[in-house]
């Protein structure tokens, strides 16, 4: 379970996360992490978040965004808001290490999703990008669909393939999240 200055490090895509108010501190309303990517980081795949809006602060180094397919380089001091329903992707595309003061509104079960990523990445359950098997990702991403959805292909593919595959991960005894990821 997050909790304020909780640290997650992912030593596969070398990104670590700060917890600095969670979803307990807020009543939900919002999280707030300082995120810090290693230089020459992967672009994650597009996504966006249905039912949340972000907000970026740069803090040191330069982050590559993607925004409505538009890529644009921020620098320490550059803001960004994202709104609910927007694509997007950011990584570390530099030479130095980028430290981002990340919010998240709602929080709802972000913390949990980005717990599990980073524990399945420290068991070495995810691929060199950071992504975990198939199977694990049908099954995070159909559970963490409020919060998190891919943008291709169309989400109502995603739903249909990610009930059937999720169903084959479960019975392999596979789950959303494990909660050893969150104490």
């Amino acid at each position: 379970m997050a909790f304020r200055y909780k640290t997650i490090d992912n030593p596969v895509t070398g990104q670590s996360i700060t917890f600095l108010q969670t979803r307990r501190d807020t009543n939900g309303t919002l999280l707030e992490m300082e995120a810090t990517y290693a230089p020459g980081s992967h672009e994650p795949p597009s996504h966006y978040h249905p039912a949340q809006q972000e907000y970026f602060q740069i803090q040191a180094g330069e982050l590559t965004v993607r925004v409505h397919g538009v890529e644009k380089v921020l620098r320490a001091g550059d803001s960004l808001h994202i709104s609910a329903n927007v694509p997007h992707a950011m990584w570390n595309a530099g030479t130095i290490e980028t430290i981002v003061n990340w919010k998240v509104l709602p929080a709802m079960q972000t913390e949990y999703m980005l717990e599990t990523i980073t524990g399945l990445a420290r068991d070495g359950k995810t691929n060199a990008t950071g992504m975990p098997s198939l199977l694990q990702t049908a099954l995070m991403l159909g559970h963490f669909s409020r919060e998190l959805r891919l943008t291709k292909p169309p989400y109502a593919v995603q739903w249909i393939v990610f009930k059937i595959i999720g169903s084959i991960a479960r019975l392999r005894g596979l789950r959303p999240f494990y909660t050893h990821y969150l104490d």
